[in-house]
């Protein structure tokens, strides 16, 4: 049999060749495009300038200004309770009543023998101006004399006695009417009608307690002390506020001023005790209770004001992420104070918008999307009052 010629040997070979490139190349999968750099969903917030009070905060108990244990203050039997538990009550009201009658005799004895003495000293006066009269011409002794005027001093001091007498009897008659010795709010009755009490008795028959106006106290660092003396001496007093936690919500119980500093700052806690006073009318301040308390020290002027997620903490210290444009750029910033609600800083401009959320996943240079949900300027403004 005859070959065929090489030529054609070498173009059936290239024409294989040619036909597996084609399919490869038709089924092999086109390389993925370079992927273009992502966008990152942040929510940002605007600088705000505005005035920002600055706020010390603390731990308070409130305490009455003026607590009475009401205790008998002579012995007797209680025959009656005029007032309710947990009643409101003025100074001087009627509370109880003691048995008086043992005390009554004691009062008409004395007065009885003041009586007496009143009457003796009546007669030695008449005799004593008789025997002046005749000492003068020796119608009796000096001796004599002398006996009646040391009587009448007698009766005289007797006279004195009777009457300091009298004015003991009635204190003692006084006790037995208890009458409230403060303007307050009855506590618990600790002993009823018919019991005998005395005045070594341990416990009271009750409290009188005031809560209106009400006061608290709380300790402060001792480095405040200089700003504590200046807010003192200020011609308007500091305002102080107390808050107490519930269901999640700090909720205002009242509004007060700075009222005094403890004569001296603890060694062991390095705290100064400071005192606040507070009107009560509606009685949401109650002895005993604990309280956030929160002193205005200082009003910030023309103050920037950011969310305190907005500052971050690098290596270097604190910073925020500035758009710009559509990518974010990391500006190092100054904490100038902060608390739950809002921080003040340094570093930026107002009217600046700056990344609320999202930071986690950003870096200078970052291409970013931002969301709406932002809160607005007036928002976080009105936050900056809550603790």
């Amino acid at each position: 049999m005859r070959r065929p010629p090489r030529p054609v040997i070498l173009a059936a070979l290239a024409l294989l060749v040619l036909a597996v490139a084609g399919i490869w190349f038709g089924h092999r999968q086109p390389a993925p495009a370079a992927r273009a750099q992502t966008a990152i969903p942040v929510r940002v917030v605007n600088v705000v300038q505005q005035n920002v009070p600055r706020y010390a905060s603390a731990i308070g108990s409130v305490l009455s200004l003026h607590s009475v244990e009401v205790r008998p203050q002579v012995e007797g039997v209680l025959t009656q309770v005029l007032v309710k538990e947990g009643q409101w009550v003025k100074e001087g009201d009627l509370l109880a009543t003691l048995d008086d009658r043992a005390i009554r005799a004691s009062l008409d004895q004395a007065r009885a023998e003041l009586g007496q003495s009143q009457a003796q000293i009546q007669v030695a006066n008449v005799d004593l101006q008789r025997y002046r009269l005749l000492s003068t011409d020796n119608g009796v002794s000096k001796q004599t004399l002398d006996q009646q005027q040391a009587l009448v001093n007698r009766l005289q001091a007797t006279v004195k006695g009777n009457q300091a007498a009298i004015a003991n009897a009635e204190v003692q008659l006084s006790y037995t009417q208890v009458r409230s010795p403060v303007t307050g709010r009855v506590g618990i009755r600790n002993v009823d009608p018919g019991n005998l009490v005395r005045t070594s008795d341990t416990r009271s028959l009750f409290s009188v307690t005031q809560i209106d106006p009400i006061a608290v106290e709380f300790a402060l660092p001792q480095q405040m002390l200089p700003t504590l003396q200046s807010l003192l001496k200020a011609p308007t007093p500091a305002l102080v506020q107390a808050y107490m936690d519930a269901d999640g919500e700090r909720n205002l119980l009242g509004e007060g001023h700075l009222a005094l500093i403890d004569n001296q700052i603890s060694a062991t806690t390095g705290t100064v005790r400071v005192k606040a006073e507070f009107d009560n009318k509606d009685g949401r301040l109650w002895p005993g209770q604990l309280v956030t308390i929160r002193l205005r020290t200082a009003v910030e002027e023309n103050a920037l004001v950011v969310p305190p997620p907005v500052v971050q903490r690098g290596v270097d210290g604190h910073f925020v992420y500035r758009l710009d444009g559509d990518k974010v750029t990391s500006v190092p910033v100054k904490v100038l104070y902060q608390d739950s609600g809002l921080n003040i800083i340094a570093g930026v401009k107002p009217g600046e918008r700056l990344v609320l959320d999202g930071q986690s996943r950003l870096k200078p240079g970052s291409r970013v999307e931002v969301t709406p949900d932002a809160p607005a300027p007036s928002e976080m403004a009105d936050r900056r009052g809550q603790p």
